[in-house]
């Protein structure tokens, strides 16, 4: 069985970004795997680890730096990797037609995705994925548990949870709950360096500029009214809570 981890990079939660009106300025910034992409990995190792054969894969479309992420995905269980090289952003759309080719190629058996991508605050990736391939697809996953030629899932809904069962192939978006990920060893840091982690260029799979380009960027700012409330403490009071209520709406 081949199961296939999708990896994002993204901004460390505790690094401190600076925007400015050219937008988002990630110089000197420290890049982690996504959050949410790590329930993926840790998922796919804790299958095999339950006695399954499985290959695990870790497939990534992204800019040189994502290598480090990769890396760590090779660290932590990971068998071998596929990384798409290219500085172009894609939006989820783009970036789904062409991880379905490689996923095609693979013949893998199950995809899993971060139920939410860091970069683009967006769900999107895990179902966009899914249409490209034709296969069935839990978001928001929870529980996970294999059979024979099919999978068991619980994922979250708007009223509690439901369970499903699908055949697969499958793509599965993981998320906070399905499992706790692991860190890393030093001896598996170092296996990770002699891992095989194959190197694509983008112009490979046709995907030309993307669906969605960003026009422009603007930073949300507020001005400060300057309001002087007069009075004395209890009417002061009073106005206060009326401006917060009637104009503020905070209240």
């Amino acid at each position: 069985m081949k199961l296939i981890t999708v990896l994002k990079q993204v901004p460390d939660a505790e690094a401190r970004i600076r925007a400015g009106a050219a937008g988002v300025d990630l110089d000197g910034v420290t890049f982690v795997i996504d959050g949410m992409d790590e329930y993926g990995v840790e998922e796919a190792i804790r299958l095999r680890e339950a006695g399954n054969e499985v290959e695990i894969v870790a497939l990534a479309l992204g800019p040189a730096r994502y290598e480090e992420a990769i890396r760590t995905a090779l660290a932590l269980g990971a068998d071998r990797a596929v990384h798409i090289e290219t500085d172009v952003d894609l939006d989820p759309i783009s970036q789904a037609r062409v991880l379905a080719q490689v996923v095609q190629q693979e013949g893998a058996d199950m995809v899993l995705v971060g139920g939410k991508q860091a970069d683009w605050d967006s769900a999107a990736l895990g179902p966009a994925l899914a249409e490209v391939l034709g296969w069935p697809h839990s978001d928001w996953t929870t529980k996970l548990e294999l059979a024979a030629g099919s999978v068991t899932v619980e994922h979250d809904t708007d009223d509690g949870h439901e369970s499903l069962s699908m055949p697969l192939p499958a793509v599965i978006t993981t998320q906070q709950g399905l499992n706790e990920p692991r860190y890393p060893t030093l001896p598996n840091i170092m296996k990770a360096k002699r891992k095989e982690l194959a190197k694509r260029a983008l112009d490979e799979f046709g995907a030309g500029a993307g669906l969605t380009q960003i026009t422009s960027q603007q930073i949300q700012t507020r001005e400060r009214l300057g309001k002087v409330i007069e009075g004395d403490a209890a009417s002061a009071a009073a106005e206060l809570v009326r401006l917060l209520q009637s104009e503020a709406k905070v209240l």
